[in-house]
This record gives structure tokens, sequence and C-alpha cells, in this order.
């Protein structure tokens, strides 16, 4: 790489840092208004979070968007963020250039800038881009929607559809196949999430606990439970699937096994939340003003654990519950 660090910085991602408090990225801090803060932080790493060839404007993006998810389920409008990357030995200039692209598109679309960070790169070969970034939003008026929460007779919902990411990548390593507008869709969700901002602002006040959907519907369910004391119970059968999932669910030979590996995937990023049953009409009504779908898919109960239940009303066995960095 011809180029410098300093200069990589300097005409790369300085243009994308934020008129006021960042300095141009010439200084070692920022200097931010004093307020109250929501922040969230994320690592992804090539060959974990994403795979090594994908586009890195798209890399760029997600990197940003899953973090802008953990803002929405905490109601909160985003402000800026943080960057540290740790560049593979081999990176060239266009290819830091090519994700610095994804980043400025992404700012302009949320509003947001970049405030500061670090950028370097692994001596050693073979060591993989590793990318970590730390945002920051303003809470809602009526405050930060909290993981803990969740009281019994709650009603469970979650936004938009559940294991189009998983099957995105099933795709992408030809465990799955699919026609073509399926397949660019389901590779989609995978690689470009929608963080649900605007539906999740519109839930402060309402939900009494919430999470993004990263790990899985039913790992991400279970940590609602976990802090709360309480268990849940989600009824397969009212899954929100996008027409892609529904056609593959349509061809699988054990269709509860095939709805417990929906509700194992990660990587969805929607919003699972809690509310009170008389909170319907303000959960319907947030779902049309922020054009977000919105699914009611279960019950708080008393217990421990998120379960998934069928049609019998007995539990559906969820193999693979979620993703967990440590597991294996």
């Amino acid at each position: 790489m011809a180029a410098g660090e300093f200069d990589i910085i300097r005409s790369l991602f300085a243009p994308l840092a934020a008129e006021k408090g960042a300095f141009a990225l010439d200084d070692d801090a920022a200097l931010l208004p004093a307020a109250e803060y929501v922040a969230t932080k994320d690592m992804m790493i090539a060959g974990v979070h994403f795979r090594p060839d994908d586009p890195l404007d798209l890399v760029a993006r997600k990197l940003l968007r899953v973090n802008l998810s953990d803002l929405a389920a905490k109601g909160a409008r985003p402000v800026g963020y943080f960057l540290a990357c740790a560049w593979p030995k081999t990176a060239t200039r266009a290819q830091i250039a090519r994700f610095a692209q994804g980043l400025a598109a992404d700012q302009a679309q949320f509003r947001i800038a970049l405030y500061g960070g670090d950028t370097t790169k692994h001596r050693a070969a073979g060591a993989p881009l590793t990318l970590s970034l730390t945002a920051f939003g303003a809470p809602a008026r009526m405050g930060m929607i909290a993981r803990k929460g969740a009281q019994i007779g709650d009603d469970i919902y979650v936004t938009g559809t559940i294991g189009d990411a998983g099957l995105g990548l099933a795709a992408l390593e030809k465990r799955e196949t699919f026609a073509k507008p399926a397949r660019d869709y389901l590779v989609g969700r995978y690689r470009l999430p929608e963080p649900r901002l605007v539906m999740g602002g519109a839930l402060a006040g309402h939900a009494s606990a919430a999470i993004d959907v990263s790990d899985g519907l039913i790992a991400d369910a279970g940590h609602i439970a976990a802090v709360g004391g309480v268990g849940i119970e989600i009824e397969a059968e009212r899954l929100p699937l996008s027409p892609a999932a529904k056609d593959w669910l349509e061809r699988q030979p054990a269709r509860e096994e095939a709805l417990a590996r929906l509700a194992g995937f990660g990587d969805d990023y929607e919003i699972l939340f809690a509310a009170p049953p008389n909170r319907r009409r303000s959960i319907d009504m947030a779902g049309k003003v922020s054009k977000t779908a919105v699914a009611r898919i279960g019950q708080v109960v008393k217990g421990a654990g998120a379960r998934l239940i069928g049609a019998d009303g007995d539990e559906i066995p969820v193999e693979s519950p979620g993703f967990d960095h440590f597991a294996g």
C-alpha cells in the first residue's frame, strides 16, 4: 500500500467526520456536547460475522447497521460513532476506500457522523479484517427501553420477518438453493440489515422490554427472559415469514423442525419486545406510523427461559437456539 496511515485517515475517513467536535480527526479525542447518550459497541471479524469475500462497502454498512439496530431496540435516535479497523496485511488503499464509501452512504441515509477511532494493520500474514464500532444516540423523551422489564402477561412482538438472514447465509454457503429473486432477497437481508429506528423510537413508553434479534429469535427471547426472571413462550405458527422463507418452509419434510431452524437463525436485526396487552392499539399504530410490519408472536409467562410452542401446545425442541461465539 503506497499511502500511509495518516494519509488514509486524512483522505478517506476525515471527510466522514462530524463538522463539530471531531476536529477533522486531527486530535486524539472528540468533544461531545454535554448530554445523556445511549451507547453500544459491536465487533465484526472476517470469517465470523461476514464472509471474507463480501463486498467491503456492504461490510461497512452492515457494521454500522448492527450497532444502529441496538440503538433502535433501545428507542434511541443515532447521533454518531467511533470506529476502529485492523486491516489485513495485504489490504490495499482501494479496498479501504470502498469500505469508506459504504460508511459515507449510510451516514447520509441515517444522518450521523464519525467522531474518531483508530486505523491499523495486522503484521501477521492471514490475520483477518477486524472491525469495532461504538455508536451513540439520544434516548427517547420517555427514556431508554431496557432489556429487563418484561412482566408476566405481557405480549411478545417482533418486527419484520424472521429467518431471512440465516437462509441468505445458507444460500451463499451453498447449503440451500433458491430461485434467483428469492436468493437475491435473502442474501441482501444477510448482508444489509435494516435497523428499525423509527419503530424503536415509537415504542418508547409502550414496550416494557426490548432487544434486537442478532443471536437468534429464541436466544434473544431467552436474554429478555433471563434478566426479567420470567418465561417466554413463542408460537411457532405465528412467526412472521417473508415469501422466500415461506416457500423454503413448504419444501421442508418436517415443518416444526424447519420452524425451529428459522427461530434459531441470527443476523435478522429485528426488534423483539414485550408490551402489556393494553398497549396493543398503540403498538399497531406505531407500526403503521413507522411503516414497519409488527407481529404478536407470544406471551410472557411464569417460569424461566424461552420456548417455541407448536400448534398442538407442545414445546418444539430448538437444537440451535442462536449464535454463541464461545460454543463448541
